[in-house]
C-alpha cells in the first residue's frame, strides 16, 4: 500500500533534509547540460511560471487568502496571485518586444489556435461572470506569452529541453522531501475514507501524477537520445542523473496512484521507443497513420463493447472510472448552451457550482474529469470544433518534423498522444502543466524568429557553422 511508505520514524531531521535538497538543486543547476548550449537567461521567467503551475500558487505557499468561501475564491481569485502573474507577464512581454517578434507571422502559422483563443475571449460577453472569465482568459494568455519566450530563443529546441529539465530538477526531489519529512504539506487525508493521498508540492494527487508523467517521459526520451554516446564520461553522468529522476518519478507516481498518468507514461514511452527505433526511422509514414488510426479504433471499440470498463475491472478499478461516468451524466443533465457554451471557464461558478455539488454529492468538485466535456460546457460544440482543428494542425506540424528532427518529433508525438488520452478522464485543455508542455511542442514559430544557425534539427546530425558541442 502506498501509505506504508510513510514512516513516523525519520532518520534525518526535516530541516537537514530541506537543506540537502537545496544543495542538490544548486548542484544540478550548476552542472545542468543547458549550461553548455548557452540558452537565454530569459528562460527563468517561463520556468518560474511552470513551477507555480506545477506546484502551488504564491498565495497558497504563504497561506494568504482574501476570499471568505470556496465559491468566492473561485469567482474572485486572489490579489497576491494577480500581482505575481501580472509582473511575470510584463517581464515576458518586455523580452518578446526586445526580440522584435512579427506577431502576424506567428498568428498566420497558428490560425486554429488564434481562432480558439479569440472565440474564448468573445465568450466572455455571454458569461454569467464576465470579470472572472476575462481574468482567467488573461492568465491563460500569459501562458502563451511564456511559451513564446521559450520558442523564440536562439536555440528553441534546447530551450524546450532546458525548461522541462529544470522543472523536474526543482519539483521532483522536493516532492520526495515533503512527503517523507513534511507530511503536513505533502500528504492529505480523504474526508470520506481517511486514506492518505500523496500530493508532494502540488495541490492534488492527480497534479502530482501529471508532474511525474512529464518528468518520466522527458527523462526516458533524454536517455534514448544520449544512449549512442554513453561511453563519454560527461554523457554517462547525465544518463545516471536521468535514470535517477526516472526512478524518483516512478516512486512518486506509485504513491499518487494516478491510473491515468501511469497509463499515459507507458504509452508515451512506447511511442518514443517506436519512433526512434530502426523500424520507426524507416517507416515514419506508417507511424504517422498508425497512431491516429489506433486512437480512433480504440474509441470505436470502446463505444461498441465498453472495453474500458472491462479493463478497469481487471486492474481492480471501479468500472465507472471512480464515479466519473456518474459525474458526466449529472453535468450533461444541466441546461447549457450546446452551441456556444456558458462562457470561457464560467461553468464552475456561482449557483451552477452549488447545483453540481448537490446532484453529485461531491462538495469541492470543480472539473468535469473529461477535457472534451469541459470544453463543451464552457465553449459549446463550436469551441470544441476549434480545439479539434488546432489538435489536427498540431499533428500535421509534428508529422513534418519526423523527416527533419526525428528525435524531437518522437517526444512531440508522445505528448500529442498523451494529451488526447489524458483528457478522457481528466481536464487538461486549459491552463495547466500538461497543456503548457503540449503547447511547447505544438505552437509553430517562423524560422525567421530564430537565429538561422539554431533551427530545430535532429541532434544526431552535425550543425553547420557551429563548433562541435560537448555531449
Amino acid at each position: 500500500m502506498p501509505g506504508s511508505t510513510h514512516s513516523k520514524v525519520r532518520d534525518v531531521p526535516p530541516a537537514l533534509a530541506f537543506l540537502l535538497w537545496l544543495c542538490l538543486l544548486l548542484g544540478l543547476l550548476r552542472y545542468d547540460p543547458a549550461q553548455d548550449r548557452k540558452t537565454s537567461a530569459a528562460l527563468w521567467l517561463p520556468l518560474f511560471w511552470m513551477v507555480l503551475m506545477g506546484s502551488r500558487s504564491v498565495s497558497l505557499w504563504f497561506g494568504y487568502a482574501s476570499a471568505s468561501s470556496i465559491t468566492a475564491a473561485l469567482e474572485e481569485g486572489n490579489s497576491l496571485d494577480h500581482v505575481v502573474y501580472i509582473a511575470l507577464i510584463v517581464l515576458a512581454i518586455r523580452t518578446l518586444l526586445a526580440r522584435a517578434i512579427h506577431w502576424s507571422d506567428v498568428s498566420s502559422r497558428n490560425t486554429a489556435l488564434v481562432a480558439f483563443l479569440l472565440f474564448a475571449l468573445l465568450s466572455v460577453t455571454w458569461s454569467d461572470f464576465p470579470l472572472a472569465s476575462f481574468r482567467r482568459w488573461t492568465r491563460e494568455l500569459g501562458s502563451y506569452v511564456m511559451i513564446l519566450v521559450v520558442l523564440t530563443d536562439e536555440r528553441p529546441f534546447e530551450a524546450v529541453e532546458t525548461v522541462l529539465r529544470r522543472l523536474s530538477y526543482v519539483l521532483i526531489p522536493i516532492s520526495v522531501v515533503v512527503i517523507k519529512y513534511f507530511p503536513e504539506i505533502g500528504i492529505v487525508y480523504s474526508e470520506w475514507t481517511g486514506a492518505p493521498e500523496f500530493m508532494g508540492v502540488t495541490t492534488s494527487k492527480n497534479m502530482l501524477g501529471v508532474l511525474c508523467l512529464i518528468s518520466g517521459v522527458f527523462f526516458f526520451w533524454d536517455v534514448l537520445k544520449r544512449w549512442p554516446d554513453r561511453k563519454l564520461r560527461r554523457t554517462k553522468r547525465i544518463i545516471v542523473v536521468d535514470i535517477a529522476f526516472i526512478g524518483m518519478s516512478l516512486w512518486l507516481l506509485n504513491l499518487a496512484d494516478s491510473a491515468t498518468s501511469r497509463l499515459c507514461l507507458v504509452i508515451g514511452c512506447l511511442i518514443i521507443l517506436a519512433a526512434q527505433s530502426r523500424w520507426g526511422r524507416t517507416h515514419s509514414g506508417v507511424l504517422k497513420l498508425l497512431i491516429p488510426l489506433l486512437l480512433v479504433g480504440s474509441f470505436m471499440v470502446d463505444v461498441l463493447i465498453d472495453v474500458s470498463a472491462s479493463i478497469s475491472q481487471l486492474l481492480g478499478r471501479d468500472p465507472t472510472l471512480t464515479g466519473r461516468t456518474e459525474i458526466w451524466a449529472a453535468l450533461l443533465s444541466l441546461k447549457t448552451n450546446p452551441i456556444f457554451g456558458v462562457g470561457y471557464e464560467s461553468f464552475w461558478l456561482g449557483d451552477r457550482l452549488l447545483v453540481v455539488w448537490q446532484r453529485t454529492g461531491l462538495r469541492g468538485l470543480n472539473e468535469a474529469h473529461n477535457g472534451y466535456l469541459e470544453t463543451y460546457l464552457n465553449l459549446g460544440i463550436f469551441g470544441l470544433c476549434l480545439l479539434g482543428g488546432f489538435i489536427v494542425m498540431t499533428y500535421q506540424t509534428i508529422c513534418r518534423r519526423l523527416s527533419v528532427s526525428l528525435r524531437f518529433a518522437s517526444v512531440s508525438l508522445a505528448l500529442w498522444t498523451i494529451l488526447l488520452i489524458y483528457n478522457v478522464t481528466e481536464s487538461a485543455f486549459k491552463s495547466g502543466l500538461l497543456w503548457f508542455t503540449f503547447l511547447l511542442i505544438g505552437i509553430s514559430i517562423p524560422r525567421s524568429l530564430t537565429h538561422p544557425k539554431f533551427d530545430i534539427v535532429d541532434t544526431a546530425k552535425p550543425r553547420l557553422k557551429t563548433a562541435p558541442q560537448r555531449a
